[in-house]
């Protein structure tokens, strides 16, 4: 049986990535710190399977890095540990380069000693798989072709800036140490088991409670929008069949404006969520100030991966949305567990309002 290490497993893209390893009979050791986004609700249906095993800790802990490495002898290591809010980045950076910069070196500098200590065999198909954002390549202008994998790095924001220190240091492991790294940039996920302060959470769930839909500046920003198992694929994908030193950019040809966005789950509401009380759902549309820095538009051409490894999104926006939304409509628990004081705090303070 295959082994990996991810890291961050208890998050959103991390859960949804250890759910689909072990249907695909991937035995997974799954390394998180469980900080404020991190929810082992979220693998309520492997917390008890033998083939996963939870450890809490963290990516830049050196010790336990090598002590999980020499223990379970992984096949590969998917890297999505990391703090990945723009906003908590420009109220509170530090947290961004010790995890996202610093995390990541203890981490891939103890992997690379562990890699050079294994069999041929064993140290040829490892890989070493550095999940990343579509963010550290910048803004675009709307008349711009999408980023690909030889665009620019030009980050905004300290959480971009700190995912592309991060990048290039799994980059400069794979040409100077010959380590067999890989390194994805993806547009923005949406699905089930999405910490709520993030955009289509937040909306569903103030949409069904008859709460405002706070909505940044004009509602015109631009993002490229991918379902979280679809990208969850195509990491497993890269894995097996990626080229070490490569870089893939992962999207969901799905570029849409945030009101867009929100508008669409509005209408997608009306239909599965009809309390005459709060339809038309777009009623529920308010425009707050802009945040600093926030980058107009962001798409991703994923030519190269469709090509060279045969990946293609399965949902389309609809499809993706209505899933999502009949998730969260279907776990209230979860919903209502993982709204912690910490996170009520975080909506009043950033959008004026009650979470």
């Amino acid at each position: 049986m295959k082994t990996y290490l991810i890291t961050g497993g208890a998050g959103f893209i991390g859960s949804n990535l250890v759910l689909l390893a072990r249907k695909k009979g991937i035995r997974v050791i799954n390394l998180d710190l469980l900080t404020y986004a991190g929810n082992l609700m979220n693998l309520e249906s492997v917390i008890n399977n033998p083939e996963h095993i939870f450890i809490k800790g963290d990516i830049g802990d050196r010790e336990l890095v090598k002590e999980i490495l020499n223990r379970y002898k992984p096949d590969g290591i998917i890297n999505l540990a990391a703090e990945s809010h723009v906003d908590r980045s420009i109220h509170d950076p530090d947290a961004f380069i010790k995890t996202n910069i610093v995390g990541t070196f203890h981490l891939i500098d103890e992997a690379y000693s562990y890699w050079l200590n294994l069999p041929e065999k064993k140290k040829k198909d490892f890989r070493f798989l550095h999940v990343s954002t579509d963010e550290v390549y910048g803004s675009l202008e709307p008349e711009d072709p999408p980023f690909n994998e030889h665009s620019r790095y030009a980050p905004n924001s300290p959480y971009s800036a700190s995912k592309a220190g991060s990048d290039h240091l799994v980059r400069a492991y794979n040409k100077t140490y010959g380590m067999p790294t890989i390194i994805t940039n993806c547009s923005n996920n949406y699905g089930p088991r999405q910490f709520p302060e993030k955009l289509i959470p937040l909306m569903i769930l103030n949409a069904v409670e008859g709460k405002p839909l706070p909505i940044y500046g004009d509602g015109m920003n631009i993002r490229d929008w991918i379902y979280v198992e679809d990208h969850c694929e195509a990491l497993l994908l890269v894995m097996e069949k990626g080229k070490p030193g490569e870089v893939y950019n992962i999207g969901g040809r799905c570029e849409k404006t945030n009101l867009e966005i929100v508008k669409t789950i509005c209408a997608i509401l009306d239909k599965l969520d009809p309390d005459p009380s709060r339809v038309p759902h777009e009623s529920l549309i308010t425009f707050v100030k802009d945040r600093p820095g926030h980058d107009k538009r962001y798409a991703i051409d994923c030519t190269k991966i469709e090509k060279e490894l045969g990946w293609k999104p399965s949902q389309d926006l609809e499809t993706g949305l209505k899933k999502t939304i009949e998730w969260y409509l279907l776990n209230k628990e979860w919903v209502e567990k993982t709204r912690s004081g910490e996170y009520r705090e975080w909506i009043r303070k950033h959008y004026g309002m009650e979470g």
